[in-house]
């Protein structure tokens, strides 16, 4: 059995910390580099494995033309959430699961709440908030209580624009009756 050098046994295990000491900056400084992170022996005989430090994804900017002031922002293309309060300071944003049904458009209020009920989909729903019909459908934004955020039947018709419990909890919160409630494409 051929033995290691022990030279080549520090270049190997210093190279293995250097790897992990630049995946704990990275992950500490809050960004992560374009390409995985390696780290680059002097002596080609020791080679590290490279670290793959997960790609930080951009959270899109609240949509322009949203006008000003305490607002719910859907985005129908993004599915997307905003939350922004009366200083126009984003305070949460956050994907959605929307209904079969789709609001126009358009500048709403909220209409109504519920603390607890049935979805159209007969899926357990909290943190109900209303604020408009299209037809006969009645569109919201509520939070499944077993979390889930199914894809809804093309069949039926559904409103219901659904959100994690936590992100309906911050949504609850936020839009009372009578909160803005801004839709764009």
């Amino acid at each position: 059995m051929p033995r290691i050098g022990s030279g080549t046994l520090v270049t190997g295990l210093t190279a293995a910390a250097l790897a992990v000491i630049a995946v704990l900056a990275v992950q500490a400084s809050g960004s992560a580099a374009d390409h995985p992170v390696t780290a680059r022996p002097s002596s080609p005989a020791a080679t590290a494995p490279t670290a793959k430090v997960p790609p930080v994804t951009k959270v899109p900017a609240l949509p322009a033309n949203t006008g000003s002031g305490k607002r719910v922002v859907y985005g129908l293309a993004a599915k997307r959430v905003w939350l922004v309060n009366g200083a126009n300071k984003v305070l949460r944003t956050y994907v959605v699961a929307p209904g079969s049904v789709d609001p126009a458009p358009g500048r709403y209020k909220v209409t109504s709440r519920t603390a607890r009920g049935t979805g159209g989909d007969g899926i357990a729903i909290e943190h109900v908030v209303r604020f408009a019909t299209v037809g006969s459908t009645v569109i919201g934004f509520s939070a499944a209580v077993d979390a889930s955020m199914p894809s809804p039947d093309p069949q039926k018709k559904t409103g219901g624009i659904r959100e994690t419990p936590a992100d309906g909890d911050e949504l609850w919160k936020l839009a009372v009756i009578d909160t803005k409630i801004v839709v764009v494409r």
